[in-house]
């Protein structure tokens, strides 16, 4: 019985760093002010008729906090990737020297940080609806147990300590990011 209550509380444990490992992996695609090649994460450039991320076709890399360089593995590719950067519309321009494609961030306005921070803020509750969502599927496996109701409120008080981890992580992890946005 032992077995079951540890394989519950387990799976709960991991839907809930599953939560928290796809919100990091969020947070990071939305923009702070600095460039970064994670900006560029999403977009995928027409690679001789499939589609392939920009990272398998290019090098990224941020010479300064301002500028992203992409250098094409192959050079004719110059063009498709430019093509994918304005197809994605996520506000950049990108500028093709023959060589590589250079491409300018703009720094951000209050308007648009603040934009973002909300971004960060929906993607954080997102986030905790998942954890939540766990420990309420845990808690109805529980509830299906043939236990003593006493075993039964220890598992979900264990359960509840699980999900006030991991919510309380949530936050931290927004309050990194919305500091790290509204920093100028």
């Amino acid at each position: 019985m032992n077995e079951e209550i540890e394989f519950i509380v387990d799976s709960a444990k991991e839907q809930m760093q599953g939560t928290i490992d796809f919100l990091i992996k969020e947070l990071r695609s939305i923009r702070a002010g600095k460039a970064s090649p994670s900006m560029l994460a999403n977009i995928m450039v027409d690679y001789y008729g499939s589609q392939t991320p920009l990272g398998q076709v290019a090098n990224v890399n941020t010479p300064d906090a301002r500028t992203i360089s992409i250098q094409p593995w192959e050079k004719q590719m110059l063009t498709e990737i430019e093509k994918a950067i304005m197809k994605a519309n996520i506000g950049f321009n990108p500028m093709n020297n023959g060589e590589n494609i250079i491409i300018n961030v703009p720094p951000l306005t209050e308007e648009r940080r603040r934009g973002l921070a909300k971004q960060a803020k929906a993607e954080a509750e997102h986030a905790k609806v998942g954890i939540r969502n766990a420990r309420k599927e845990a808690n109805n496996e529980i509830k299906k147990l043939d236990i003593s109701d006493d075993m039964k409120k220890n598992v979900e008080t264990d359960i509840q300590q699980l999900t006030d981890t991991f919510v309380k992580k949530t936050d931290e992890l927004f309050d990194l990011k919305e500091k790290e946005i509204m920093t100028v």
